[in-house]
Formats: C-alpha cells, structure tokens, sequence
C-alpha cells in the first residue's frame, strides 16, 4: 500500500512539475512577444522620427509647382464627390430601391421560366395534372362523406 501511495505522490508531483513547466513556457511567450511588440513600436517611431527630420524636398520649377496643385485639386474634388455622395440619403434610397426592383425582376423572371416549364411538362404528360386534381376531387368527397356521417 506505502508504494501506491508514493506512486501516487510521485505522480502528482510530476504533473504538477510539468504544469509548472508548461505554465513557465506561455509566460516565456507571451513576454517575448511583448518585448518584440515594444521593439516594433520603437522602429516605427524612429522612422517617423527620421521622416520628420528630413526636410521636405520642394519643387522650384513653376510647372511642377503647377501639376502638383492640379493633382491635389484633382484628388480634392473626387473626395469631395465621395463624401457628397455619402451625404445623398435620398440618391442613396433611391439605388437601394432600384437594387431591390432589380432583384424581384430577376426572381419573377425565374418563376415565370419555372411555371413555363411546369406547363410544357404538363402538355407532354396531360395525364399527371388530370390525375393530381382527380386526387384532390376524391379527399374532398372524402372529407364531405365524413362530416356527414359526424353529422
């Protein structure tokens, strides 16, 4: 019995070693991942450093200096257009409304192309829709001879 105990004991104490381990591991990680976390943020702050640092390279031909402010003109209006079309509740109402007839004209384009084809199922075989409604003549004299016998 004393050597299940101490199998026991022995036993115990490795799983507790080995969680201490593992434990030891992730703790390992996560502070390594950490330290390269803050040396990441420290790069990028140096080479913001370094960007600001620099003085800007300015254009002293006229016709740059143009084709520049044409540019940022250029890319001013989109944005502007952008943001106005953002702003545009109604014009955007009315593209949701459209996107929705678009869509039902798509579905009863596929219902009609559905029961078009039931039709021409229907004209080949005559016999399964005469049997279908003979089916549903024959339950309902059924459900009527029943409400007269309750009756």
């Amino acid at each position: 019995m004393s050597d299940t105990k101490d199998q026991d004991k022995v036993d115990t104490t490795n799983e507790k070693t080995k969680a201490k381990g593992k434990k030891e591991k992730e703790l390992n990680e996560k502070a390594a991942a950490e330290q390269a976390e803050v040396k990441r943020g420290e790069q990028e702050a140096e080479a913001v450093e370094q960007e600001q640092d620099a003085p800007p390279e300015e254009p002293t031909d006229p016709d740059q200096l143009r084709g520049e402010i044409a540019d940022a003109r250029e890319e001013l209006g989109e944005t502007v257009e952008a943001l106005a079309a953002k702003a545009d509740v109604k014009a955007q109402a009315k593209e949701k409304v459209d996107e929705q007839k678009a869509q039902l004209k798509d579905k009863q384009e596929q219902a009609k192309a559905k029961v078009d084809e039931q039709v021409a199922q229907a004209k080949e075989n005559p016999q399964q829709p005469a049997m279908i409604a003979g089916g549903v003549v024959a339950f309902l004299l059924l459900v009527l001879l029943l409400r007269k016998r309750r009756s």
